[in-house]
């Protein structure tokens, strides 16, 4: 018997827990899917970390990064602007040099090999399908003289 009114129990207080679930409004809980675009993002975020200490050493620059508000992905041009969730790509830098490279890989780490020891900086931006800056972060760091080895 008293099996059974632990069942009886367990039903009444579970049929209740549905009921108060299903009377709750729709609102309560924000439609989220990945097929609908979505309405007023929160601005992009880089955050960047200093180069992985132990490869540093070894000569091998890895350069952990994330990003909240901003997929990595190898699109391009003008057409995908509108991608929602927001979406583009890094652009990398060393030491202030004319020219850099886009990174759309979405590793989370950006690699660079084969720096002379001495004081280095890298700067990685968020960029836009179209290649316009949004956001960057600059990295400074010293590549040590032990590191002529090229362990990677």
């Amino acid at each position: 018997m008293t099996t059974l009114i632990k069942t009886f129990a367990a039903a009444v207080v579970g049929g209740a827990l549905l009921t108060s679930a299903a009377i709750q409004p729709a609102s309560a809980q924000p439609a989220v899917s990945a097929f609908l675009p979505v309405a007023n993002e929160p601005p992009p975020k880089l955050i960047v970390e200093p180069p992985i200490p132990h490869r540093l050493a070894a000569g091998a620059v890895l350069i952990p990064y994330r990003t909240e508000n901003f997929r990595i992905l190898p699109i391009f041009g003008p057409g995908a602007l509108d991608v929602s969730p927001r979406a583009g790509h890094l652009h990398v830098t060393v030491d202030d040099l004319p020219w850099h490279w886009a990174d759309a890989s979405d590793d989370q780490t950006v690699v660079v090999v084969g720096l002379p020891p001495g004081p280095h900086k890298i700067l990685l931006e968020l960029a836009q399908p179209d290649h316009k800056v949004i956001g960057g972060k600059t990295v400074s760091f010293v590549v040590p003289s032990v590191a002529s080895s090229h362990q990677h």
